[in-house]
């Protein structure tokens, strides 16, 4: 009897100490807080210089055609989530017309270094050839995101996705 109530008395002190964990930087859902939108001074660019050709004895010989994404108008929500050994940074864009695909989060740097504690992608789509509908706000909206490594974050105190129009960036508490 004595063992359990010891038990029950340890474990009800540990469960109470929790709560004192749930602010601190300890905590990995406190990492990165909410998203805000910026106002971006980027110009647009017609194709991809970061995005390396593949090459060596498993290209066939091959050369792969380079992305021809271009950013999205505007970034609507930026949510980074803690996962274990890292953290995954999903990005919402909305785009004028239907029809965008092959959506990715482009870095900004061919190693994906922060700059000055700043990790910058730009979120992207390829655009179809021919004229789409523009359709309601649901039927634009496309959501990408990208998985990072404790050792990709250790350096990195604001996440930033940057469009055509804005930015929404998500600082490290």
């Amino acid at each position: 009897m004595r063992k359990t109530l010891t038990l029950l008395a340890v474990l009800t002190l540990t469960l109470s100490a929790c709560g004192a964990i749930r602010d601190s930087r300890v905590n990995p859902f406190n990492w990165f807080g909410k998203s805000r939108s910026v106002a971006t001074s980027v110009a647009p660019e017609q194709t991809n210089p970061l995005i390396p050709r593949r090459g060596g004895f498993l290209s066939r010989g091959k050369e792969e055609a380079p992305y021809l994404g271009r950013p999205f108008e505007q970034i609507t929500d930026l949510t980074v989530e803690p996962i274990p050994g890292g953290a995954i940074i999903r990005a919402t864009g909305l785009a004028a017309r239907q029809g965008i695909y092959a959506v990715q989060l482009t870095p900004q740097n061919e190693e994906e270094e922060p700059v000055d504690g700043v990790l910058i992608y730009r979120l992207e789509g390829v655009r179809p050839d021919k004229n789409t509908p523009v359709g309601t706000k649901p039927t634009r909206e496309v959501t990408a995101g990208r998985k990072l490594t404790d050792q990709q974050l250790r350096n990195v105190r604001v996440i930033r996705v940057e469009g055509a129009q804005n930015a929404q960036e998500s600082r490290r508490r």
